[in-house]
């Protein structure tokens, strides 16, 4: 960062930065307490309120894709700001959402919106800061990123308790407004508009094509999201699972799933230590294995009813722990053959762990049952099938482009 910055400035750029990055995730995890009640006030089942979170999922998927090219297009803020007004917009409409139906479509644009935030955020720290000073500040952004899953659902599930879950909604838009005044008056425009870059699908297309057919990338990524898709089975079923097979109101699972997510922030943390003695390659195999192994054991277990609330947080627990491993490598080795198309890579990315995801998610939604059967099934078979694309995928690439050791991933 240049010289000019004060120390309190510095830490101010980095706070917004973060918590333009933990929108989305703060987005997806705030309203989970609410599902009972919002199945109620529609008349479905508990199961199906999850749809909402899988369009949820399409649409930062589709988001991350749409940003790239209009971030290097029209500037950082001019793309950001508009986001953020679709983001308030979209979060005030799911207040007066009438059918599950229209709460589903505001959900996926309210995801656009917030996805302005995520990707600009990202690639503000690449202008804003020294290259060598990156891997510190993604490092700081990851902090107030993993504050979102211990944070939101237990202030969501308070909310929804004390007032209703249309109220989620209005401090999420709350929270949309805050920061697009804090984008308007602090942030700087820190990239000026290339006017010379193509918006016309060709090039877009080909980039992109570059980025997929290159084998460490489609091995790693495709591995990192099926693996990832695991969370976000989880995210999805565990309302019902928790609230609905094991009775627990909504603030008690608002503060199991803050429990929960320190399995995952903690073992990300700890990968940072192991990337001192062992390489990303080497770790990726180990962690799949472990989470395999874990899976089988939850699905075998809920299968034969022998899964009771305290061996589920256990089983969860430990899944949880190994995407701590599994996530920042498979995303590093991915990224690691690009430095052109670094931000092209990183869209693709993103969209295919946000589109994965919400197949996984989507799946858990369809069914209604009331045991944890089909969330132990889907985890155990993303695990596997994982394990299995990593197997196959690395017989393809020739020679391993190392990751870098000091790298950070900032993702839910």
């Amino acid at each position: 960062m240049t010289q000019e910055h004060t120390r309190s400035g510095y830490f101010f750029l980095i706070l917004i930065l973060g918590s333009l990055t933990a929108l989305a995730p703060f987005s997806i995890d705030m309203y989970l307490p609410g599902f009972p009640a919002i199945a109620k006030d529609f008349g479905v089942e508990q199961s199906r309120v999850g749809l909402s979170l899988s369009s949820f999922f399409i649409g930062i998927s589709a988001g991350q894709l749409l940003y790239g090219p209009l971030l290097d297009r029209f500037g950082r803020k001019v793309p950001l700001i508009l986001g953020l007004l679709v983001y308030i917009v979209a979060s005030l409409g799911c207040v007066y959402a009438g059918t599950l139906n229209s709460l589903v479509i505001l959900r996926f644009i309210q995801a656009l919106g917030s996805c302005a935030a995520t990707v600009a955020s990202v690639a503000m720290v690449r202008d804003l800061f020294p290259v060598k000073e990156n891997a510190k500040v993604f490092a700081l952004l990851m902090l107030v990123v993993g504050a979102s899953p211990m944070l939101a659902p237990t202030i969501g599930g308070y909310t929804a308790a004390a007032f209703h879950w249309h109220v989620v909604f209005i401090v999420l838009g709350g929270i949309g407004l805050l920061l697009l005044l804090a984008t308007i008056w602090w942030l700087p425009e820190s990239y000026k508009p290339d006017t010379t870059l193509s918006l016309k699908p060709g090039p877009i297309i080909q980039s992109f094509w570059t980025v997929a057919t290159t084998p460490q990338f489609y091995a790693y990524a495709f591995t990192g999201a099926i693996a990832f898709s695991g969370l976000f089975a989880y995210v999805s079923g565990s309302p019902q699972v928790f609230m609905d097979v094991y009775h627990l109101d909504g603030k008690t699972y608002g503060w199991i799933f803050a429990g929960l997510s320190i399995g995952f922030i903690g073992c990300s943390q700890i990968n940072s230590l192991l990337l001192k003695r062992y390489e990303s390659r080497q770790i990726v195999p180990v962690a799949l294995t472990l989470q395999g192994i874990i899976a089988v054991v939850m699905a075998v277990s809920a299968w034969n009813d022998w899964l009771s609330l305290t061996s589920l947080l256990v089983s969860l627990f430990l899944f949880l722990c190994c995407m701590g491993f599994i996530n920042p490598n498979t995303a590093a080795l991915c990224l690691a053959p690009f430095t052109k198309n670094a931000g092209t890579a990183s869209a693709l990315m993103g969209a295919l762990q946000m589109g994965i995801g919400a197949l996984a998610a989507t799946v858990v939604s369809l069914y209604d049952t009331h045991n944890a059967v089909p969330l132990a099934l889907t985890m155990c078979s993303t695990s596997l099938f994982a394990m299995m694309v990593l197997f196959i995928g690395r017989r393809q690439i020739k020679t391993t482009v190392a990751a870098d050791k000091g790298s950070a991933v900032l993702s839910h």
